[in-house]
């Protein structure tokens, strides 16, 4: 059996995070192949760890779209 997940990598700094959006689980690499590796393993130690009953799957649907935010200071 699999699931699907949804998955952002993100450059910070000199990284790549990885972030599982279903589970919170998140990791890093120097490269984005290695973040998606290091994801890939902390995601199947969170399902060892934590079980696979009621796992919340990805719809398949992502939306990402730039926002403003007015902050004062």
């Amino acid at each position: 059996m699999s699931k699907k997940f949804t998955a952002v990598i993100t450059k910070e700094e000199k990284w790549y995070v990885a972030h599982c959006v279903e589970l919170g689980v998140v990791s890093q690499g120097k490269t984005i192949e290695e973040a998606q590796t290091n994801l890939k393993e902390a995601v199947e130690l969170y399902l060892e760890s934590f079980g696979t009953e009621d796992l919340p799957e990805s719809t398949g649907e992502v939306v990402f779209y730039p926002m403003e935010i007015a902050v004062s200071g």
